[in-house]
């Protein structure tokens, strides 16, 4: 029986993971983590039944350990609990922790040597050469777990990287794509976080509103696959139906269609290498009627830009530029900010690192990597209130 565990089991991926395992009697749990959402976590311990369950804030702690009471599951709570955490056995790993909190979860789940579905886009954006490194030290397998790069795993079965010209990551454009664009530096955080297509948490359905999420993506898609800036592209799609395009030096075009469920991309990682069946809607091409796509509007969406900045600069660019996001969307939502400055935020946080260091150069450790996102938070922090600041 295989062992699998749950990092940021009460989010949206995590939901669906454990949605799929709990029509699977081949599996155990091993450990569930989760934040705030005690009573959620303390749910999903119940009918998971786990050896151990995190929260990853202390003050969350006694009130899991007394929903858990007489259950015979231990509980911890404290980011260095999620960490340590990561080293007990398991053959399966979801790493779904949102946000740079999800690194040194993902390295210590590594170390087992088995298999980490990664959901956490911040650990290859921030560190993705030592991810990678780390993955190949243990003899581990990294299966991606976003709906886009799981597409494009999948269009690569059976053909070599040295044959593909370009990938194209889909997007939905977000709650805000039909927006005129003046219009946009008003939009409000309820207004962002509406998406169109999908069911996710507020940050991320904002990020997909600001075209952030899709930016990291470009960045997950060069380092995980190892593409050149130049061979990741973006389309707007807004049925989210086709999740992404390969098109080979032959002039072949592989595309990976499916309904937007992320129970897909889970699922196929947790059956991998086999297909097993998955409850998900299965698609009508007659009933969609259309598929629809369009170049991306830079002027709208600046992170994709930044984006490119990122990935030819390489480096430490990466984890300036996902702390710097993630700052932003903290101010957005506590309405200091406007929408569009939180592309300000992120380019004026990029150029201040870059000003006190050799931005190009790659983090030698995880350690340094942390470094440098608390270095580039304290600047961003420092970019968000001046903005704040010019618009009272």
């Amino acid at each position: 029986m295989r062992r699998v565990s749950v990092f940021g089991a009460t989010g949206s991926v995590g939901v669906s993971t454990l949605d799929l395992l709990a029509r699977r009697d081949d599996l155990k749990v091993a450990v569930l983590t989760g934040g705030r959402n005690v009573e959620l976590l303390a749910e999903q311990a119940r009918a998971h039944r786990p050896e151990l369950v995190v929260t990853a804030f202390e003050e969350c702690y006694r009130p899991l350990k007394e929903a858990l009471a007489n259950t015979g599951i231990e509980v911890a709570g404290g980011p260095g609990a999620v960490v340590e955490a990561g080293y007990r056995e398991a053959d399966w790993v979801m790493s779904a922790i949102v946000g740079a909190a999800g690194l040194a979860p993902g390295f210590a789940a590594l170390s087992q040597g088995k298999t980490l579905a990664l959901a956490n886009k911040e650990s290859l954006v921030t560190a993705g050469p030592l991810l990678l490194a780390e993955a190949r030290t243990h003899g581990a397998t990294i299966l991606p777990v976003d709906s886009e790069h799981s597409a494009v795993f999948q269009a690569l079965v059976g053909e070599s990287l040295e044959h593909v010209e370009t990938v194209t990551l889909t997007a939905s454009g977000g709650g805000l794509r039909d927006w005129p664009l003046e219009k946009l530096a008003l939009a409000t955080p309820e207004e962002a976080g509406r998406h169109p297509n999908w069911d996710m948490g507020q940050r991320i359905t904002i990020d997909s509103a600001s075209m952030f999420n899709k930016a990291m993506e470009v960045i997950e898609a060069h380092e995980f696959f190892g593409l050149l800036p130049e061979q990741v592209e973006v389309l707007i799609h807004p049925q989210s139906l086709v999740h992404a395009l390969v098109a080979f030096r032959d002039g072949a075009v592989m595309g990976h269609l499916g309904a937007p469920d992320m129970r897909h991309p889970i699922g196929y990682a947790l059956n991998w290498p086999e297909r097993g069946d998955l409850p998900v809607a299965r698609l009508n091409l007659a009933k969609a009627g259309r598929l629809d796509f369009a170049e991306p509007d830079l002027a709208r969406y600046p992170a994709l830009g930044l984006a490119r900045q990122v990935m030819e600069t390489g480096g430490a660019a990466g984890a300036v530029f996902n702390a710097a996001k993630e700052i932003a969307l903290d101010h957005f939502i506590a309405r200091n900010i406007g929408f569009l400055d939180m592309a300000a935020v992120v380019e004026a946080t990029l150029s201040a690192y870059a000003a006190r260091h050799a931005i190009g150069k790659t983090p030698a450790s995880l350690d340094e990597v942390l470094c440098v996102d608390a270095e580039a938070r304290a600047l961003a922090g420092t970019a968000a209130t001046e903005r704040a600041t010019a618009r009272v």
